[in-house]
């Protein structure tokens, strides 16, 4: 299957946010002590490695070629940097932050599911099942998140 250009962009930005996923998800990793987090945020970078290599995939059997990091990418993992910097290690901070960067991976699977760049359906519906399993991981982040402001 050969892939148009506009499709090619759209797969290499969505290899990109899980790119910086792992990558935020292993700062993640050595901003805590506690092992249900470090297991927790070691599940989601694995998640993200197994939708690049299905994304590559599709990219190199198209005749793509594969990017570094986007830049929309590295804003939310230098802001989750700059969050835990000032708001130290607790758990509800880095995952409050962590909620910040599934934010912004929804939107971008949200972005390319809606533009008009035209693919097949094979590759629609595997964004798709990555977007929402990506959301189950979202809900994931958010629970543990709320369960930290409950008072123990």
């Amino acid at each position: 299957m050969q892939i148009n250009e506009k499709l090619q962009e759209a797969l290499s930005d969505l290899v990109r946010i899980n790119q910086d996923r792992v990558e935020g998800y292993k700062k993640a990793i050595t901003l805590t002590d506690d092992t249900d987090l470090k297991a927790l945020f070691q599940r989601m970078a694995d998640e993200s490695h197994t939708y690049i290599d299905q994304l590559n995939s599709i990219l190199l059997d198209g005749g793509g070629d594969v990017g570094g990091s986007s830049v929309y990418g590295k804003l939310y993992r230098k802001w989750m940097d700059v969050k835990a910097t000032f708001s130290g290690r607790d758990r509800q901070s880095l995952l409050s932050s962590c909620e910040y960067a599934e934010d912004a991976a929804q939107r971008a699977y949200e972005d390319v599911l809606r533009s008009s760049t035209p693919m097949p359906y094979s590759v629609r519906e595997l964004i798709a099942n990555q977007k929402s399993a990506l959301r189950g991981s979202h809900e994931t982040v958010r629970t543990y998140r709320d369960l930290e402001k409950i008072p123990h």
